[in-house]
């Protein structure tokens, strides 16, 4: 069957027979991601209906050539930046990803030229490489600018901010400072989770663009995004975090103290280090969450908890007894710099007056160091797994766990994560009713 051509001589619509089926193709113009030809295509058994279907193909095409927009992703991503509604540390996470990730790929195609395979194609291109390389060896350079490839070394500075003078007297063999230098690239994937946000952000501005009309469609809403890998925490056991807490004493007091608040209360990294005095009330052996403290991209800010919802945490009256140490241990430091001590002064600061909390990347750095030294694999957030593995284990309800870990959804979230937890402590809640009930034949409890 003959089909119409271009202005150019190409064969915008032809038909191909597949077995008992025809085929019909009609040309879509430049694949945006792999530069190819592209072509819609809808396959049929009945003969008269292919007139039909390459109509409707060649409309589909038409359309897309002749959108009201010219606009480019990159255009639409700028746009619904400006007005989306999430805080600060949310939009400069979706506007890295813009810049760094969706840019270089796809912000100069017209969102009108967008569709959910050349979307597909770019997260498979993801998956395999963060960098989108084509499979082609090249050596990565420190930066664009004319240069000769030389080594150089990044520094390692103790946690928190370091003077003048302690830079002066850094070791770098000590400090373990590493060697960086031009070098061969290397396939680094991206995880299903970030390439999840990828989705979520394009997602976001051809939604917004649909809205404006634009475009018709969301051509997101039809792409298939990676799975959701299922929750797999890996909390330190009960015998390494006797080690942990127990190095961590060694080290200094106020330390020890945040890693046993952390492991104690399971709270977040940054709600612990927005804790202000007044948050703490000893004399009800009650802690308060009302922030969250982050330091992103050279900013520091206090802002909401992640649910966006304040929750008080009992404390046992040995934590409770801890904290007043602390408590009198800042006041001593505070008084002999001649300085009165405020109830608005943080819980844990790297500074002399504990005018600001310390630094979250410093404190996981270190608690990383930490365990790298005990010969334990585990990091900051893993201290949040064992508290909750600790306490479903022990027999506590989900719901109390979850609200002590500031969970939504009244237990889903943490249903979710810590299911086999709860399979375990749902196998010792079974063997303790067993042991409870005569056997046949016995004449009392099976125990």
């Amino acid at each position: 069957m003959a089909g119409r051509r271009s202005t150019g001589g190409r064969e915008r619509g032809y038909v191909r027979k597949r077995g008992n089926s025809h085929q019909v193709l009609v040309y879509a113009g430049v694949d945006p991601v792999t530069g190819k030809d592209s072509y819609l295509s809808e396959s049929t058994r009945d003969e008269k209906k292919i007139p039909e279907i390459r109509s409707r193909l060649l409309a589909k095409v038409d359309r897309q050539r002749n959108a009201a927009t010219k606009a480019t992703l990159s255009y639409a991503l700028d746009a619904w930046l400006e007005v989306h509604e999430a805080d600060e540390s949310t939009l400069d996470r979706y506007r890295e990803l813009a810049e760094r990730t969706i840019g270089p790929a796809l912000g100069d195609v017209p969102i009108s030229k967008l569709g959910a395979r050349a979307l597909e194609q770019f997260y498979a291109q993801l998956r395999r490489c963060g960098a989108r390389c084509d499979g082609k060896p090249f050596v990565e350079h420190r930066t664009a600018d004319a240069h000769e490839c030389r080594v150089v070394v990044k520094h390692r500075w103790p946690p928190g901010r370091p003077s003048v003078k302690s830079r002066a007297e850094h070791d770098c063999d000590a400090a373990g400072c590493r060697v960086a230098e031009c070098r061969p690239h290397v396939c680094k994937p991206l995880s299903a989770g970030t390439v999840r946000k990828v989705h979520f952000v394009i997602s976001g501005a051809l939604a917004a663009a649909v809205r404006w009309e634009w475009i018709d469609s969301n051509p997101a809403a039809e792409a298939k995004k990676p799975k959701q890998a299922p929750p797999q925490p890996q909390p330190p056991t009960s015998d390494e975090g006797s080690r942990i807490i127990t190095a961590a004493w060694a080290q200094d007091f106020a330390w020890g103290m945040l890693i046993w608040l952390k492991m104690v209360t399971g709270a977040r990294r940054g709600e612990l280090l927005a804790l202000h005095w007044h948050d703490l009330h000893l004399d009800q052996g009650v802690l308060e969450i009302r922030r969250n403290f982050t330091h992103r991209n050279g900013k520091a800010r206090e802002k909401d908890t992640k649910t966006h919802q304040m929750r008080r945490i009992s404390l046992d009256p040995g934590t409770v007894e801890l904290l007043a140490t602390h408590r009198l241990n800042c006041q001593e430091q505070l008084a002999a710099l001649g300085v009165a001590f405020d109830e608005s002064a943080f819980v844990f600061s790297y500074e002399a007056d504990h005018s600001r909390p310390c630094n979250p990347d410093g404190v996981s750095h270190r608690y990383a160091e930490m365990c790298t030294r005990l010969g334990i694999k585990s990091h900051l957030h893993t201290l949040r797994h064992y508290s909750a593995t600790e306490l479903i284990s022990s027999g506590v309800d989900i719901r109390t766990v979850a609200g002590r870990l500031g969970h939504g959804g009244g237990g889903t979230t943490t249903l979710r994560v810590y299911a086999a937890w709860v399979a375990e402590s749902d196998r010792q809640a079974a063997n303790v009713l067993a042991g409870r009930l005569p056997k046949p034949g016995s004449t009392g409890r099976s125990d």
